[in-house]
Parts: structure tokens; C-alpha cells; sequence
């Protein structure tokens, strides 16, 4: 299922929002070639993707894992491995790796910022990122791969958005062909409960390869993350003119 839009419009302009999509997108053109050089996209991805077995000294120094025919990613003891964690979250592999990412901070993460102001956002965002990239770390320690996109971030925006708008509808296609309007509180936790599932296969010993390539537990990490830590972030007078908002805007519906 894939969301393009919820009926929630936003009290104030999301600018952290914006800010980090530009953001996002800059680093993917400039420092990763826009997925057109290889070289770049392999260099971003190995000296500032977050790599587990950097992180913990589990993977030998000098050790790695093939990335592409002609390049493989080596093991180091950089001083720059202790601030993966958080460069990586603006790193993507591909447009449409970037471009799905963009569309769920998109659709929820003006609305969350809503609820917050953009600075209390933008930290909010980052420690989300920080608890993905952890869970990712525990269920992984010792792992030569390189990690590296937003989406452990986002999860958290998207466990905020389900505490702080369960009713509000997100609009959702499922393909090939189906088009709902499905409530957060019945989308995000069947998104969630897909992340486990998922995790759970890899864990499995008739399985053991990566599905994917996707880092699910970091998905899950920042769900969490975004669960535990909204009612910290929520400004309590944004959120009541939120509510008067909506409720403006459902009279009006009412009435046309």
C-alpha cells in the first residue's frame, strides 16, 4: 500500500519539512552523483553509510563486503564512523529508494511538525533516525553492510502521526488498482505490523539472507522511538489549534 495524501491540512507552513526534503534531495545530487556516477554513489554509501560492525568493532578492520562488480566496501577505524548513525539518514541508493522516502515524510511529516514547530521537529526527526540506526546495530552487530536512507527516521514521524491523529484519514493506493481512504489508526499499525513480520523472516534459520536489503528493525526502532518520545516534542497549544482546524473544516464540509 502506498499513501499519496491524508484530509489533514496543516495549521502553519511545514519549513523543517521542506528543509530537510531539500536537504535530502541536495545531498542525493551532490554528494551522490544523483545515482548517475557509481563511483560517488559507492564512495557516499561506504565512507558515510552507518555500518554495524564499524559501529561496534565487531567486524575486522580491513574486512568488507562487495558492493558492485568492480568495488568493495572495507572496514575501517575512521573517526567519521561515530557520526554515520545520523549522516547516513540523508543518503539514499536510488531515486525511487529517495523518492519514497520524500513521499511519507511528505505526507506526514508536516502534519507532525504541525503538532511540534519546526525545531522541536527537525530533533525530534534526528533522534527517531539515531533509535532506528540502534535497533538496526543490536539485531545486526557484527554486519560488514552499509546502511543508509531515511526511512528509519520517518518511521518514528509515522509512530507520532498515529498517536496524534489516529481518525484522520490517509488517502491509499493499493495496487494494482484499489484507492481508499483508510484511517492512520488501521494503515500504520498494518505498516508496522509488516516490519515485523518481515523481521521475524530474516531471522528465521531457513532464511538467513537479508530481505531485500531492507533494515526492517530499523523500521521498527523508529516506530518505537516515535511512539515513546511525541508527547515530549508536542507543543499543547499547536495541538488545540489543530483541533479548532479541524473542526472548522469539518463544519464547513458539513454545510457545503
Amino acid at each position: 500500500m502506498i499513501p499519496f495524501g491524508d484530509d489533514l491540512p496543516t495549521v502553519r507552513n511545514p519549513w523543517m519539512t521542506w528543509a530537510l526534503l531539500a536537504t535530502t534531495l541536495v545531498a542525493w545530487l551532490y554528494f551522490q552523483g544523483g545515482g548517475w556516477s557509481e563511483r560517488l554513489l559507492i564512495q557516499s554509501t561506504c565512507n558515510f553509510g552507518m555500518i554495524p560492525g564499524e559501529i561496534t568493532h565487531l567486524a575486522p578492520v580491513g574486512s568488507g563486503v562487495r558492493v558492485s562488480r568492480f568495488a568493495t566496501c572495507l572496514i575501517d577505524d575512521d573517526a567519521i564512523n561515530r557520526f554515520t548513525p545520523l549522516l547516513s539518514i540523508f543518503l539514499h541508493g536510488s531515486w525511487l529508494h529517495l523518492l519514497g522516502n520524500s513521499l511519507y515524510l511528505w505526507i506526514f511529516g508536516n502534519n507532525v511538525e504541525d503538532a511540534m514547530g519546526p525545531w522541536r521537529f527537525l530533533v525530534f526527526y534526528l533522534l527517531c533516525g539515531v533509535a532506528a540506526a540502534a535497533a538496526h546495530v543490536l539485531t545486526n552487530p557484527a554486519s560488514p553492510v552499509p546502511t543508509i536512507g531515511a526511512s528509519g527516521a520517518i518511521s518514528g514521524v509515522l509512530g507520532a502521526y498515529l498517536l496524534l491523529y489516529p481518525k484522520v484519514r490517509v488517502r491509499t493506493w493499493f495496487p494494482p488498482i484499489f484507492f481508499f481512504r483508510v484511517p492512520a489508526w488501521i494503515m500504520l499499525p498494518l505498516w508496522f505490523a509488516s516490519q515485523v513480520a518481515s523481521g521475524l523472516s530474516q531471522m528465521s534459520p531457513l532464511r538467513p539472507e537479508v530481505t531485500g536489503g531492507v533494515a526492517v528493525w530499523a523500521h521498527v526502532g523508529g516506530f518505537l522511538a516515535g511512539l515513546a518520545l511525541i508527547h515530549l516534542f508536542t507543543r499543547p497549544a499547536y495541538l488545540a489549534q489543530i483541533r479548532a482546524a479541524r473542526g472548522l473544516a469539518a463544519r464547513v464540509w458539513a454545510a457545503e
